[in-house]
Protein backbone atom coordinates (compact mmCIF):
# COMPACT_ATOMS: atom_id res chain seq x y z
CA UNK A 1 0.00 0.00 0.00
CA UNK A 2 1.30 3.45 -0.93
CA UNK A 3 2.07 5.69 2.04
CA UNK A 4 0.14 8.94 1.49
CA UNK A 5 1.29 10.66 4.66
CA UNK A 6 3.24 13.91 4.15
CA UNK A 7 6.99 13.70 4.62
CA UNK A 8 8.78 15.39 7.51
CA UNK A 9 10.03 18.04 5.08
CA UNK A 10 6.48 18.92 4.08
CA UNK A 11 5.32 19.04 7.68
CA UNK A 12 8.21 21.32 8.62
CA UNK A 13 7.52 23.49 5.59
CA UNK A 14 3.87 23.77 6.57
CA UNK A 15 4.72 24.81 10.14
CA UNK A 16 7.34 27.35 9.04
CA UNK A 17 4.97 28.97 6.54
CA UNK A 18 2.28 29.20 9.22
CA UNK A 19 4.77 31.15 11.34
CA UNK A 20 5.26 33.63 8.48
CA UNK A 21 1.52 34.07 8.07
CA UNK A 22 1.23 34.69 11.83
CA UNK A 23 4.02 37.28 11.80
CA UNK A 24 2.51 39.10 8.83
CA UNK A 25 -0.93 39.16 10.47
CA UNK A 26 0.56 40.70 13.61
CA UNK A 27 2.62 43.31 11.75
CA UNK A 28 -0.26 44.40 9.53
CA UNK A 29 -2.61 44.72 12.52
CA UNK A 30 -0.02 46.78 14.40
CA UNK A 31 -0.04 49.25 11.50
CA UNK A 32 -3.73 49.56 10.65
CA UNK A 33 -5.01 49.67 14.23
CA UNK A 34 -2.67 52.55 15.09
CA UNK A 35 -3.48 54.79 12.10
CA UNK A 36 -4.92 57.52 14.40
CA UNK A 37 -1.67 57.54 16.41
CA UNK A 38 0.39 57.83 13.22
CA UNK A 39 -1.84 60.69 12.08
CA UNK A 40 -1.28 62.52 15.36
CA UNK A 41 2.47 61.84 15.40
CA UNK A 42 3.05 63.34 11.96
CA UNK A 43 0.25 65.90 11.95
CA UNK A 44 -1.43 64.39 8.88
CA UNK A 45 -4.65 66.26 8.08
CA UNK A 46 -7.96 64.45 7.59
CA UNK A 47 -7.89 65.56 3.94
CA UNK A 48 -4.42 64.10 3.34
CA UNK A 49 -4.83 60.87 5.29
CA UNK A 50 -6.90 59.02 2.61
CA UNK A 51 -4.11 59.64 0.08
CA UNK A 52 -1.55 58.07 2.41
CA UNK A 53 -3.82 55.09 3.10
CA UNK A 54 -4.68 54.57 -0.58
CA UNK A 55 -1.01 54.60 -1.57
CA UNK A 56 -0.29 51.47 0.48
CA UNK A 57 -2.58 49.05 -1.45
CA UNK A 58 -1.66 50.66 -4.78
CA UNK A 59 2.04 50.07 -4.13
CA UNK A 60 1.25 46.61 -2.79
CA UNK A 61 -0.29 45.80 -6.16
CA UNK A 62 2.91 46.97 -7.82
CA UNK A 63 4.89 44.74 -5.46
CA UNK A 64 2.74 41.76 -6.35
CA UNK A 65 3.28 42.35 -10.08
CA UNK A 66 7.03 42.64 -9.50
CA UNK A 67 7.03 39.37 -7.56
CA UNK A 68 5.52 37.57 -10.53
CA UNK A 69 8.58 38.57 -12.54
CA UNK A 70 11.04 37.92 -9.72
CA UNK A 71 9.97 34.33 -9.04
CA UNK A 72 10.80 33.39 -12.62
CA UNK A 73 14.43 33.51 -11.46
CA UNK A 74 14.27 33.22 -7.66
CA UNK A 75 12.35 30.77 -5.50
CA UNK A 76 9.29 32.26 -3.68
CA UNK A 77 10.80 30.97 -0.44
CA UNK A 78 13.85 33.20 -0.89
CA UNK A 79 11.66 36.19 -1.75
CA UNK A 80 9.61 35.61 1.39
CA UNK A 81 12.67 35.00 3.57
CA UNK A 82 14.22 38.37 2.78
CA UNK A 83 11.14 40.52 2.23
CA UNK A 84 9.46 39.74 5.56
CA UNK A 85 12.11 41.59 7.62
CA UNK A 86 11.73 44.59 5.29
CA UNK A 87 8.00 44.79 6.08
CA UNK A 88 8.71 44.69 9.82
CA UNK A 89 11.45 47.33 9.61
CA UNK A 90 9.13 49.56 7.54
CA UNK A 91 6.58 49.31 10.36
CA UNK A 92 9.20 50.42 12.88
CA UNK A 93 10.29 53.26 10.59
CA UNK A 94 6.69 54.47 10.30
CA UNK A 95 6.45 54.65 14.08
CA UNK A 96 9.84 56.29 14.63
CA UNK A 97 10.01 59.28 12.31
CA UNK A 98 8.99 62.89 12.86
CA UNK A 99 8.76 64.41 9.36
CA UNK A 100 5.95 63.79 6.89
CA UNK A 101 8.37 62.62 4.19
CA UNK A 102 9.63 59.91 6.56
CA UNK A 103 6.10 58.58 6.99
CA UNK A 104 5.57 58.67 3.21
CA UNK A 105 8.80 56.77 2.59
CA UNK A 106 8.08 54.19 5.30
CA UNK A 107 4.57 53.55 3.99
CA UNK A 108 5.86 53.30 0.41
CA UNK A 109 8.38 50.65 1.44
CA UNK A 110 5.72 48.91 3.51
CA UNK A 111 3.29 48.85 0.57
CA UNK A 112 5.77 47.53 -2.00
CA UNK A 113 7.18 44.89 0.33
CA UNK A 114 3.81 43.75 1.68
CA UNK A 115 2.64 43.08 -1.89
CA UNK A 116 5.67 40.89 -2.50
CA UNK A 117 5.16 39.24 0.87
CA UNK A 118 1.48 38.43 0.33
CA UNK A 119 2.19 37.04 -3.13
CA UNK A 120 5.16 34.87 -2.12
CA UNK A 121 3.42 33.54 1.01
CA UNK A 122 0.41 32.42 -0.95
CA UNK A 123 2.60 30.96 -3.71
CA UNK A 124 4.25 28.77 -1.09
CA UNK A 125 0.88 27.88 0.40
CA UNK A 126 -0.48 26.75 -2.97
CA UNK A 127 2.70 24.73 -3.64
CA UNK A 128 2.40 22.97 -0.28
CA UNK A 129 -1.29 22.24 -0.81
CA UNK A 130 -0.43 20.62 -4.13
CA UNK A 131 2.18 18.51 -2.41
CA UNK A 132 -0.12 17.50 0.44
CA UNK A 133 -2.91 16.59 -1.95
CA UNK A 134 -5.57 17.95 0.39
CA UNK A 135 -6.87 21.30 1.59
CA UNK A 136 -4.50 23.06 4.02
CA UNK A 137 -4.70 26.63 2.71
CA UNK A 138 -7.31 27.78 5.21
CA UNK A 139 -4.97 26.80 8.03
CA UNK A 140 -2.33 29.27 6.84
CA UNK A 141 -4.88 32.06 6.77
CA UNK A 142 -6.04 31.00 10.25
CA UNK A 143 -2.48 31.67 11.40
CA UNK A 144 -2.72 35.11 9.78
CA UNK A 145 -5.97 35.79 11.65
CA UNK A 146 -4.38 34.67 14.92
CA UNK A 147 -1.47 37.04 14.27
CA UNK A 148 -3.95 39.82 13.54
CA UNK A 149 -5.70 39.24 16.86
CA UNK A 150 -2.35 39.26 18.69
CA UNK A 151 -1.21 42.42 16.91
CA UNK A 152 -4.50 44.23 17.50
CA UNK A 153 -4.42 43.26 21.18
CA UNK A 154 -0.89 44.62 21.57
CA UNK A 155 -1.89 47.79 19.75
CA UNK A 156 -4.85 48.19 22.12
CA UNK A 157 -2.52 47.79 25.10
CA UNK A 158 -0.18 50.39 23.65
CA UNK A 159 -3.04 52.82 23.15
CA UNK A 160 -4.49 52.13 26.60
CA UNK A 161 -1.22 52.87 28.37
CA UNK A 162 -0.23 55.62 25.94
CA UNK A 163 2.96 53.85 24.82
CA UNK A 164 4.83 55.77 22.06
CA UNK A 165 4.74 53.99 18.73
CA UNK A 166 8.50 53.46 18.45
CA UNK A 167 8.59 52.05 22.01
CA UNK A 168 5.74 49.67 21.16
CA UNK A 169 7.10 48.59 17.78
CA UNK A 170 10.84 48.22 18.49
CA UNK A 171 10.77 45.18 20.84
CA UNK A 172 8.10 43.48 18.75
CA UNK A 173 10.07 43.90 15.52
CA UNK A 174 13.23 42.75 17.33
CA UNK A 175 11.34 39.58 18.27
CA UNK A 176 9.33 38.89 15.13
CA UNK A 177 12.14 39.31 12.58
CA UNK A 178 14.46 36.64 14.09
CA UNK A 179 11.48 34.28 14.57
CA UNK A 180 10.49 34.64 10.91
CA UNK A 181 14.09 34.24 9.69
CA UNK A 182 14.58 31.14 11.82
CA UNK A 183 11.34 29.57 10.58
CA UNK A 184 12.26 30.35 6.96
CA UNK A 185 15.00 27.69 7.07
CA UNK A 186 12.30 25.06 6.53
CA UNK A 187 10.32 26.59 3.68
CA UNK A 188 9.41 23.81 1.25
CA UNK A 189 9.24 25.19 -2.27
CA UNK A 190 12.13 23.59 -4.12
CA UNK A 191 12.25 19.89 -4.80
CA UNK A 192 8.92 19.54 -2.99
CA UNK A 193 7.19 16.26 -3.64
CA UNK A 194 4.76 17.91 -6.00
CA UNK A 195 4.20 17.03 -9.61
CA UNK A 196 1.81 19.94 -10.11
CA UNK A 197 4.42 22.68 -9.77
CA UNK A 198 7.31 20.86 -11.41
CA UNK A 199 7.16 22.82 -14.64
CA UNK A 200 7.29 26.06 -12.75
CA UNK A 201 10.36 25.14 -10.76
CA UNK A 202 12.18 24.01 -13.88
CA UNK A 203 11.37 27.34 -15.52
CA UNK A 204 13.09 29.42 -12.82
CA UNK A 205 16.40 30.75 -13.98
CA UNK A 206 15.31 30.46 -17.62
CA UNK A 207 13.71 33.76 -18.74
CA UNK A 208 12.16 32.17 -21.82
CA UNK A 209 10.58 29.37 -19.79
CA UNK A 210 9.42 31.88 -17.19
CA UNK A 211 7.76 34.01 -19.84
CA UNK A 212 6.03 30.94 -21.26
CA UNK A 213 4.79 30.03 -17.78
CA UNK A 214 3.29 33.50 -17.27
CA UNK A 215 1.76 33.41 -20.74
CA UNK A 216 0.05 30.16 -19.74
CA UNK A 217 -2.10 32.12 -17.27
CA UNK A 218 -5.21 33.14 -19.17
CA UNK A 219 -6.81 36.21 -17.60
CA UNK A 220 -10.11 35.15 -19.12
CA UNK A 221 -10.03 31.96 -17.05
CA UNK A 222 -8.61 33.73 -13.99
CA UNK A 223 -11.11 36.63 -14.11
CA UNK A 224 -13.92 34.92 -12.11
CA UNK A 225 -11.50 34.28 -9.27
CA UNK A 226 -10.23 37.87 -9.49
CA UNK A 227 -13.80 39.12 -9.10
CA UNK A 228 -14.42 36.84 -6.13
CA UNK A 229 -11.20 38.10 -4.50
CA UNK A 230 -12.32 41.71 -4.98
CA UNK A 231 -15.81 41.02 -3.65
CA UNK A 232 -14.39 39.30 -0.56
CA UNK A 233 -12.09 42.22 0.23
CA UNK A 234 -14.85 44.77 -0.35
CA UNK A 235 -16.79 42.91 2.33
CA UNK A 236 -13.73 42.68 4.58
CA UNK A 237 -12.86 46.36 4.27
CA UNK A 238 -16.50 47.27 4.99
CA UNK A 239 -16.29 45.50 8.34
CA UNK A 240 -12.82 46.77 9.24
CA UNK A 241 -13.52 50.40 8.32
CA UNK A 242 -17.22 50.90 9.05
CA UNK A 243 -18.39 48.43 11.72
CA UNK A 244 -17.53 50.70 14.65
CA UNK A 245 -19.10 53.79 13.06
CA UNK A 246 -22.18 51.79 12.05
CA UNK A 247 -22.81 50.52 15.56
CA UNK A 248 -22.22 53.88 17.19
CA UNK A 249 -23.95 56.22 14.70
CA UNK A 250 -26.69 54.01 13.25
CA UNK A 251 -27.44 51.50 16.02
CA UNK A 252 -26.66 53.95 18.84
CA UNK A 253 -24.28 51.74 20.80
CA UNK A 254 -21.77 53.01 23.32
CA UNK A 255 -18.28 53.95 22.13
CA UNK A 256 -16.82 50.95 23.97
CA UNK A 257 -19.30 48.48 22.45
CA UNK A 258 -18.62 49.90 18.99
CA UNK A 259 -15.04 48.58 19.15
CA UNK A 260 -16.21 44.99 19.68
CA UNK A 261 -17.56 43.93 16.22
CA UNK A 262 -14.18 43.95 14.47
CA UNK A 263 -12.60 41.91 17.26
CA UNK A 264 -15.48 39.45 17.05
CA UNK A 265 -15.10 39.42 13.27
CA UNK A 266 -11.41 38.47 13.57
CA UNK A 267 -12.12 35.76 16.13
CA UNK A 268 -14.88 34.20 14.02
CA UNK A 269 -12.60 34.36 10.97
CA UNK A 270 -9.97 32.48 12.98
CA UNK A 271 -12.50 29.83 14.02
CA UNK A 272 -13.86 29.43 10.50
CA UNK A 273 -10.40 29.10 8.97
CA UNK A 274 -9.19 26.72 11.66
CA UNK A 275 -11.94 24.22 10.86
CA UNK A 276 -12.57 25.19 7.24
CA UNK A 277 -10.04 22.76 5.74
CA UNK A 278 -11.97 19.85 7.26
CA UNK A 279 -15.12 21.11 5.55
CA UNK A 280 -13.34 21.37 2.21
CA UNK A 281 -11.99 17.82 2.53
CA UNK A 282 -15.41 16.49 3.47
CA UNK A 283 -17.75 18.45 1.20
CA UNK A 284 -15.51 20.02 -1.44
CA UNK A 285 -14.38 23.56 -2.18
CA UNK A 286 -17.49 24.49 -4.19
CA UNK A 287 -19.88 23.60 -1.35
CA UNK A 288 -17.77 25.44 1.24
CA UNK A 289 -17.51 28.57 -0.94
CA UNK A 290 -21.27 28.57 -1.54
CA UNK A 291 -22.01 28.11 2.15
CA UNK A 292 -19.57 30.87 3.09
CA UNK A 293 -21.07 33.21 0.50
CA UNK A 294 -24.61 32.68 1.75
CA UNK A 295 -23.55 33.07 5.38
CA UNK A 296 -21.70 36.35 4.66
CA UNK A 297 -24.63 37.71 2.62
CA UNK A 298 -27.05 36.82 5.42
CA UNK A 299 -24.73 38.58 7.84
CA UNK A 300 -24.79 41.82 5.84
CA UNK A 301 -28.59 41.56 5.59
CA UNK A 302 -28.85 41.20 9.37
CA UNK A 303 -26.57 44.23 9.81
CA UNK A 304 -28.68 46.32 7.43
CA UNK A 305 -31.93 45.40 9.20
CA UNK A 306 -30.60 45.28 12.77
CA UNK A 307 -32.87 47.00 15.31
CA UNK A 308 -30.06 47.42 17.82
CA UNK A 309 -26.37 47.01 18.56
CA UNK A 310 -26.46 43.35 19.60
CA UNK A 311 -28.28 42.32 16.43
CA UNK A 312 -25.69 44.28 14.46
CA UNK A 313 -22.90 42.41 16.22
CA UNK A 314 -24.58 39.11 15.32
CA UNK A 315 -24.62 40.20 11.69
CA UNK A 316 -20.91 41.07 11.68
CA UNK A 317 -20.22 37.70 13.33
CA UNK A 318 -22.00 35.90 10.48
CA UNK A 319 -20.06 37.98 7.95
CA UNK A 320 -16.78 36.88 9.56
CA UNK A 321 -17.73 33.20 9.52
CA UNK A 322 -18.75 33.41 5.88
CA UNK A 323 -16.07 35.61 4.34
CA UNK A 324 -13.16 33.84 6.03
CA UNK A 325 -13.21 30.88 3.62
CA UNK A 326 -13.34 32.82 0.36
CA UNK A 327 -9.83 34.29 0.07
CA UNK A 328 -7.83 31.11 0.92
CA UNK A 329 -10.00 29.03 -1.39
CA UNK A 330 -9.60 31.57 -4.19
CA UNK A 331 -5.81 31.26 -4.03
CA UNK A 332 -6.11 27.48 -3.92
CA UNK A 333 -8.45 27.48 -6.93
CA UNK A 334 -5.96 29.57 -8.93
CA UNK A 335 -3.27 26.98 -8.20
CA UNK A 336 -5.54 24.19 -9.40
CA UNK A 337 -6.57 26.10 -12.51
CA UNK A 338 -2.95 26.71 -13.62
CA UNK A 339 -0.93 23.87 -12.07
CA UNK A 340 2.11 24.61 -14.24
CA UNK A 341 2.02 28.36 -13.65
CA UNK A 342 0.55 28.72 -10.17
CA UNK A 343 3.10 31.34 -9.05
CA UNK A 344 2.09 33.71 -11.87
CA UNK A 345 -1.60 33.03 -11.25
CA UNK A 346 -1.30 33.75 -7.51
CA UNK A 347 0.67 36.98 -8.12
CA UNK A 348 -1.95 38.29 -10.55
CA UNK A 349 -4.85 37.21 -8.35
CA UNK A 350 -3.25 38.88 -5.34
CA UNK A 351 -3.56 42.28 -7.04
CA UNK A 352 -7.34 42.06 -6.69
CA UNK A 353 -6.93 41.77 -2.94
CA UNK A 354 -5.84 45.42 -3.03
CA UNK A 355 -8.45 46.38 -5.61
CA UNK A 356 -11.18 45.23 -3.22
CA UNK A 357 -9.53 47.03 -0.32
CA UNK A 358 -9.29 50.26 -2.32
CA UNK A 359 -12.87 50.10 -3.58
CA UNK A 360 -14.69 48.82 -0.49
CA UNK A 361 -14.16 51.52 2.11
CA UNK A 362 -14.73 54.58 -0.15
CA UNK A 363 -17.72 52.90 -1.80
CA UNK A 364 -19.54 52.24 1.47
CA UNK A 365 -18.58 55.67 2.84
CA UNK A 366 -19.84 57.49 -0.24
CA UNK A 367 -23.12 55.57 -0.31
CA UNK A 368 -23.58 56.04 3.43
CA UNK A 369 -23.07 59.79 3.13
CA UNK A 370 -25.21 60.25 0.03
CA UNK A 371 -27.93 57.75 0.98
CA UNK A 372 -27.77 55.97 4.34
CA UNK A 373 -25.51 53.41 5.96
CA UNK A 374 -28.19 50.73 6.23
CA UNK A 375 -28.65 50.84 2.48
CA UNK A 376 -24.89 50.97 1.96
CA UNK A 377 -24.52 47.60 3.72
CA UNK A 378 -26.65 46.01 1.00
CA UNK A 379 -23.98 46.76 -1.61
CA UNK A 380 -21.23 44.49 -0.20
CA UNK A 381 -24.01 41.96 0.45
CA UNK A 382 -24.96 41.95 -3.25
CA UNK A 383 -21.33 41.81 -4.41
CA UNK A 384 -20.47 38.93 -2.08
CA UNK A 385 -23.64 37.14 -3.18
CA UNK A 386 -22.40 37.34 -6.78
CA UNK A 387 -19.76 34.78 -5.78
CA UNK A 388 -22.46 32.11 -6.13
CA UNK A 389 -22.38 32.71 -9.89
CA UNK A 390 -18.67 31.88 -9.98
CA UNK A 391 -18.67 29.02 -7.46
CA UNK A 392 -17.99 26.39 -10.14
CA UNK A 393 -14.57 28.00 -10.70
CA UNK A 394 -13.56 26.43 -7.37
CA UNK A 395 -14.20 22.87 -8.55
CA UNK A 396 -11.04 20.74 -8.32
CA UNK A 397 -9.60 19.08 -11.40
CA UNK A 398 -8.42 15.50 -11.15
CA UNK A 399 -4.62 15.48 -10.98
CA UNK A 400 -1.64 13.50 -9.74
CA UNK A 401 0.12 14.77 -6.63
CA UNK A 402 2.72 13.85 -4.10
CA UNK A 403 5.11 11.07 -4.98
CA UNK A 404 3.13 9.85 -7.96
CA UNK A 405 0.05 8.31 -6.40
CA UNK A 406 -3.49 9.10 -7.45
CA UNK A 407 -6.04 10.37 -4.97
CA UNK A 408 -9.17 10.12 -7.07
CA UNK A 409 -11.55 9.98 -4.10
CA UNK A 410 -10.29 13.15 -2.46
CA UNK A 411 -12.88 15.88 -2.59
CA UNK A 412 -10.30 18.65 -2.76
CA UNK A 413 -6.74 17.98 -3.76
CA UNK A 414 -5.52 21.56 -3.88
Amino acid sequence: MTDTRPTARLRHGRASLAVSFFVQGAVFALLVTRIPALQDRYGVSDALLPAFLAAVPVLAGVGSVGTEQLVKRVRPGLVLRWIQPVVSVALLAAGSGTALWQLALALAVFGLSVGALDASMNMLGVTLQHAYGRSIMLGFHAAYSLGGIAGASLAWAGAHWDVPLHVLYAPLVATLVPVALFASRWYADQGTENNGGEGEREGRGDPAAGAASSAAVSMKLLLPLCLVMSFAYIGDSTVSNWSAKYLEDVLHSSEQLATVPYNVYMVTALVGRTFGDFGVRRYGAVAVVRAGTLLAACGFAVVAAAPGAWAGMLGFTLVGLGLCVLVPQTFAAAGRLFPGASDAAVARLNIFNYVGFLVGSPLVGALGGAWNYRGAMLVPMALVLATLWYARSFAPASARYGDGHERPRAVDVG
